[in-house]
Formats: C-alpha cells, sequence, structure tokens
C-alpha cells in the first residue's frame, strides 16, 4: 500500500473533501502537476480543470474547479476553490453554464496568461461536455 496524506478541498461555501489520499493531479496556473505523500512544500494558483485525487482504495475522485490557490505540504494537500462540483456529476446544462461563464473570461482577457488560462479552460470544458450529453 502507497503512503497517503491529507487532501482537503474547501469553497467559500464547505469542505467539499477531506480524505487521506495517494495521489492528487492539480492543474496549477504553470501546469499540471501530482502531488504524492512527502512532497516537498509548493504554493500555487489554480486554473480552472479537474482536479483527480486516488484514494488508497484506488477510488479516483474528479473535481472541476474554477481557480484558487493550493498548499502542499509533505503531510498534506489543501485548496481553495473559488468553486468546485464533482466533475462526473456535472449535467450537460452545469458545463453548459461553465463554458459561457469561461468564455466570457476569454473575450475578456487582457493578458497572454489570461488568456492561456481561459482557452485550457475552455478546452476542458469542451472535453466534459462531450461526455456529460
Amino acid at each position: 500500500m502507497a503512503a497517503t496524506f491529507t487532501f482537503d478541498l474547501v469553497t467559500p461555501e464547505r469542505v467539499l473533501m477531506s480524505a487521506p489520499v495517494e495521489q492528487v493531479l492539480v492543474p496549477g496556473a504553470d501546469g499540471d502537476f501530482t502531488v504524492f505523500a512527502g512532497h516537498a512544500p509548493v504554493v500555487s494558483t489554480l486554473r480552472p480543470g479537474v482536479i483527480e485525487a486516488k484514494a488508497a482504495d484506488g477510488k479516483t475522485t474528479r473535481i472541476y474547479v474554477r481557480g484558487g490557490f493550493c498548499e502542499v505540504a509533505p503531510d498534506s494537500l489543501t485548496v481553495l476553490a473559488e468553486k468546485a462540483s464533482d466533475a462526473d456529476a456535472m449535467s450537460s446544462d452545469a458545463v453548459a453554464a461553465e463554458l459561457k461563464a469561461v468564455e466570457a473570461d476569454l473575450a475578456s482577457a487582457t493578458t497572454d496568461d489570461a488568456r492561456w488560462a481561459a482557452n485550457t479552460a475552455l478546452e476542458r470544458l469542451k472535453a466534459m461536455s462531450t461526455r456529460a450529453a
């Protein structure tokens, strides 16, 4: 059995997840990265995307986040998300609403970084919309 660490995902409304996990794939602002137990300390902003948390029993939980921050420590990962939803349970209407919001972000982006983040989110949401349909 692989080593575990504590993963906490918090939104302004509630604690969405707090559980021991083996690994978590995080959509960092500078690219995706995977956190394992013993990871070096890191603080990162998040871009819109899907967090994939793998529990010790092998079950993977996928959570769409609209952005936020994360703090990695050797024994924990804390994500403070602007907005988060169960990616596999999102209805096609919910994905369509997120698509509209991200398209608005893309239209109003004034920097290359903002355009890149919005474009990446748009691609991921389009992929999710084909699964939700």
